[in-house]
């Protein structure tokens, strides 16, 4: 039996997900409308301590942040990735930009994802390209209007 493209597991926290069908089909076609395959992506929502952790181990940075992605892959054109996330930061940064912790953390997702996609968010230019990436799929997020409220 396949494995699914796209897995969510939770690594140090409590949380439910909704929606999942919905984000993954999301995700899914994100990925195609950017000329990729999906192989398999799996999102870790973790807590801040976790990805603190995975932060000083694997990019030595010691820092909290919201999202670190993993490119598995040996393909060009191919998506095989993990993406962790951290449902802490997610939760303050819904707070701080005063939104859902549910739309901040399809945005993280999104950013993740881009990421495995090529875009980079080092310097001006690269910001504001992801920044208006993200806003463009979040825009075609069918949830949106059900997340905003």
């Amino acid at each position: 039996m396949a494995k699914p493209a796209i897995q969510f597991f939770l690594e140090d926290v409590n949380y439910t997900l909704k929606n999942k069908i919905q984000i993954k089909e999301w995700i899914n076609q994100t990925i195609l409308a950017e000329g990729f395959h999906l192989e398999e992506l799996n999102f870790i929502l973790c807590s801040d301590e976790y990805l603190l952790a995975m932060n000083q181990q694997y990019l030595n940075h010691d820092t909290y942040t919201d999202v670190i992605t993993f490119d598995n892959s040996e393909e060009l054109k191919t998506i095989l990735g993990d993406i962790f996330i951290s449902i802490e930061r997610i939760q303050e940064n819904a707070r701080e930009f005063k939104g859902t912790v549910q739309l901040e953390l399809c945005r993280v997702m999104i950013h993740g994802t881009l990421h495995l996609l090529g875009y980079k968010d080092k310097g001006k230019a690269a910001k504001i390209l992801m920044t208006q990436k993200e806003d463009y799929y979040l825009n075609r997020l069918d949830l949106k209007r059900k997340i905003l409220i």
